[in-house]
């Protein structure tokens, strides 16, 4: 499908969407759907889910406003729908100080549920930085990002980028050794 005309960016403003992405297996579903459409089924075997599961999770986000039907076809008398997203990326809410980053946390079952032995790049570095560098590190994480995903192809397998650029709260800062 091409997504030209999808709008770049949805934001989650309301407690329903909230409680729609919330949801680990609802989040792998919008995954699912971010390159291609999908149906019922297709979802459902991608995801090792049983139909009924598979739907009532669609039909949550669907009620939510976060993926809609693209397309349909008739299939031995039975209407069959295709899914996809409502825009090419979800932005959450920032979840204030102290509260649960779901997107990390999905992140994070994700990476804990990819494949053993696979190959992954993961790491964390502390660093010490003006604001400016600070910026501009984020700029460009968010450039590399977005440059690799124009590049992404729904024919490939699925590879997952993840960071965070943050400044820790003020009782976990590493504190500067004096010589």
């Amino acid at each position: 499908m091409p997504d030209d005309d999808l709008p770049e960016t949805f934001h989650v403003t309301t407690d329903e969407q909230l409680r729609a992405v919330s949801n680990l297996t609802r989040h792998r579903i919008m995954a699912v759907l971010r390159f291609e459409p999908a149906t019922i089924t297709q979802i459902a075997e991608r995801l090792g889910l049983a139909k009924g599961s598979s739907s009532y999770h669609v039909r949550l986000l669907e009620r939510a406003g976060l993926v809609k039907v693209v397309r349909t076809r008739k299939v031995r008398g039975v209407t069959e729908r295709y899914y996809a997203m409502v825009a090419r990326s979800i932005e959450l809410p920032d979840p204030g100080e102290g509260g649960p980053d779901l997107l990390m946390r999905h992140a994070v079952a994700d990476l804990e549920e990819s494949p053993a032995g696979g190959e992954r790049h993961v790491r964390m570095a502390h660093l010490r930085l003006t604001e400016e560098q600070f910026a501009e590190l984020g700029a460009r994480l968010e450039a590399l990002a977005d440059e690799y995903r124009e590049l992404s192809d729904p024919s490939l397998p699925d590879a997952s980028l993840v960071f965070a650029l943050f400044h820790p709260a003020r009782g976990t800062q590493a504190v500067g050794h004096a010589r």
